[in-house]
């Protein structure tokens, strides 16, 4: 079974899938290692060739043998049948990827995504099942034991609780 970890860039998918018991599928790491299609100068990012993707996240999983496996990444949602999908204050998301350097115009692409539920509605069309995590006020850790035991079936985080627009402390840039 897959399940896409996935949420704006700066939300934690990548510390949290680290901490979870489960096999983890990196895209970004797939990208890297020759899963790119090219550079995009205009976005500033790689271009990706989904569907050589999927074909390396099938053998993947053909090595699996009925195990979970957590497809983790801003667009993992495309490659899962479940989705969690990790969100973080708009301004919380800001301050991260001001210190991790990204540019002005990367961090309002970002913030905005995150402030008009881009991921959450684009995993809600395209996935079966999916959650919604606020880890604005959590540790990693704790966002840990909650997308576990979503996994785990014990518990239940519907879409939809999270209304970043009505908050008009909002910094968009």
């Amino acid at each position: 079974m897959r399940i896409a970890l996935t949420g704006t860039p700066g939300t934690g998918k990548t510390t949290v899938s680290r901490l979870l018991p489960f096999r983890v599928v990196y895209l970004n790491d797939l990208i890297r290692d020759g899963m790119s299609a090219g550079f995009d100068p205009e976005r500033e990012c790689l271009e990706v060739d989904m569907e050589a993707l999927e074909e390396r996240i099938r053998e993947i999983e053909r090595s699996c043998e009925n195990e979970i496996l957590i497809i983790e990444g801003h667009f993992a949602h495309h490659f899962a049948d479940e989705a969690i999908v990790l969100r973080l204050h708009p301004n919380l998301l800001r301050r991260r990827l001001e210190a991790r350097g990204y540019r002005e115009n990367k961090i309002r692409e970002n913030v905005e995504a995150e402030a008009i539920d881009l991921i959450l509605v684009e995993a809600l069309e395209l996935c079966s099942r999916v959650h919604e995590v606020d880890t604005t006020d959590l540790s990693p850790e704790e966002v840990a034991s909650i997308v576990t035991a979503i996994i785990k079936r014990e518990i239940e985080m519907p879409p939809g609780g999270i209304d970043w627009l009505g908050d008009p402390e909002i910094d968009l840039g």
